[in-house]
């Protein structure tokens, strides 16, 4: 799938719960619990992405000529948001993720629905993925 077709699946899972923001807030969460276990070999200071309010450790790797990223997060809504962003970028090509507009988190209404601090560790994040895909092309 592409990153696109994948920003509108999540896109029409999001508008099931129409302007209901705890419903929205229980999905994040339970993505953030269906995010698979990062190795904890990769839970370094190194990983850790800065900007982010809590710790969220990024682990990014080139598998097959497609970045692959697994994540962990000390906090429940921080870590449905990585795990959104892993379900959109995760095994896509690095040329692609650096072109991804990630559209879907503003027609979600993500970003303005968090607080100060949240919304900047979502940029953070959004940073540190397609920084780590741009050190990845070739």
């Amino acid at each position: 799938m592409t990153i696109e077709d994948i920003e509108k699946e999540i896109i029409d899972e999001f508008d099931l719960f129409g302007e209901d923001w705890e419903a929205k807030y229980e999905h994040l969460i339970d993505l953030g619990k269906s995010l698979p276990l990062i190795n904890p070999e990769y839970k370094t200071e190194e990983n850790i992405i800065k900007g982010c309010q809590s710790r969220v450790w990024l682990f990014s790797e080139l598998i097959n000529d497609k970045m692959i990223y697994t994540a962990d997060a000390d906090a429940i809504i921080t870590k449905g948001m990585v795990a959104v962003l892993i379900r959109v970028l995760s095994n896509q090509k690095p040329e692609d993720i650096i072109k991804a507009k990630l559209e879907f988190i503003d027609v979600i209404g993500l970003k303005e629905h968090l607080s100060p601090t949240r919304a900047n560790g979502l940029v953070s994040m959004i940073t540190k993925m397609k920084t780590d895909a741009l050190a990845f092309i070739k």
